[in-house]
């Protein structure tokens, strides 16, 4: 739970910082709801909590999608620090995570020059989607820009190394039940490169791709293949598994307050149960 409380912190900081007003509960229902997502590639189905405050408050989507994309920047950069760190020590996929992170860098440099990122878009002026949601793109651009500046960028990337810094160490836990010497900094380790790895796959959830990174990795720390696959059911069971479920009884509840949810043409609209 320290994992999700450290998460809610930083989206109701991120939601101080472009003016985004809703009541501690709604932001909290609305936090909850979206981890029903963390199932979808790259947990960007978390867009939904966009629908969501809009739904509460009218606030645009193009305002508020830009948190979900700082979210993940800052995860990624925290999961990069881990896991390079421990590349380095371990002499394990060092290349991967350097290359991982040189995107990262790259990535937050144009968004955080505007000049740089206006003049990259208007080289696509004349692609009929740019040129039809400019505004829009404009609009998520300025949100972005502020949430990934400087400050906000280092304070919510210290925020994501201690979100992750519990799933790792929660890791760590499992692996201390199946009588093996792998230590405190291996698991952080390898669950961070293995993280890493299953997000890029763009695969939902990672799914496979995780498992089978962490399920490799603890073999070849020499655990049997039993216990590897075992451990790394248990670690996806309490984490992407119970997240599900949590967000899932989360929309449950945000639906009987709001009235049910329809995404149609970007826009959520509002059922109210009849009584």
């Amino acid at each position: 739970f320290g994992n999700y409380i450290s998460r809610f912190f930083k989206w109701e900081y991120y939601l101080k910082l472009i003016n985004v007003k809703l009541h501690k509960i709604d932001s909290l229902s609305i936090f909850m709801s979206g981890l029903v997502m963390s199932i979808t590639p790259g947990k960007m189905g978390e867009l939904l909590k966009s629908y969501l405050v809009k739904q509460v408050n009218g606030t645009s989507i193009s305002k508020t999608a830009p948190i979900v994309f700082a979210e993940r920047a800052t995860d990624f950069l925290s999961l990069t620090i881990l896991a390079l760190v421990g590349a380095y020590f371990y002499d394990y996929g060092k290349n991967i995570i350097i290359l991982i992170g040189v995107i990262i860098i790259t990535g937050l440099i144009i968004i955080s020059n505007k000049n740089l990122f206006y003049r990259i878009i208007s080289l696509f002026t004349n692609i009929r989607f740019i040129s039809k949601h400019i505004l829009k793109i404009s609009t998520a651009y300025e949100s972005s820009a502020k949430l990934l500046s400087l400050t906000p960028l280092v304070l919510m990337t210290l925020l994501s190394l201690i979100s992750w810094g519990f799933e790792c160490f929660g890791y760590y836990l499992i692996l201390t039940n199946f009588q093996t010497q792998i230590d405190i900094f291996w698991a952080f380790f390898s669950y961070s490169f293995a993280t890493i790895v299953g997000a890029l796959s763009m695969l939902p959830g990672g799914l496979g791709v995780t498992e089978g990174s962490l399920t490799l990795m603890l073999v070849q720390k020499g655990l049997s293949e039993h216990n590897a696959f075992a451990a790394t059911f248990i670690v996806r069971a309490v984490t992407l598994w119970f997240a599900v479920l949590v967000g899932a009884i989360s929309l449950l509840f945000y639906q009987k307050r709001f009235g049910k949810i329809i995404i149609e043409s970007n826009t959520v609209k509002s059922e109210k149960t009849q009584n």
